[in-house]
């Protein structure tokens, strides 16, 4: 790659490289969202008065604490292998 400015007249940013927890929060977050959107739909009919959803639409909205779950694995993942990569240059 050249070191002249692109057309927007930036250069492009390096890429960052990958820690070992960051798969991890990504799927959490996407697990999250999904509870998060099932979450919604089971309590909009309980406001808008229509008949509640069945029992599995509440099961899933559990997956907002899974998913939150997974994400904080992630992160305490990526501060670990920072903390090792730390002890390893001192």
């Amino acid at each position: 790659m050249s070191d002249t400015p692109s057309a927007g007249g930036r250069t492009p940013a390096p890429a960052s490289p990958t820690r070992a927890g960051d798969l991890l929060v990504r799927i959490g977050a996407i697990v999250f969202l999904v509870g998060a959107v099932a979450t919604l739909a089971t309590v909009a009919p309980l406001f808008l008065g229509l008949h509640p959803l069945p029992s599995i639409a509440y099961v899933v909205c559990m997956l907002m604490g899974v998913g939150f779950v997974i994400a904080a694995a992630g992160v305490l993942r990526s501060i670990a292998q920072e903390r090792r990569q730390a002890r390893s240059l001192t």
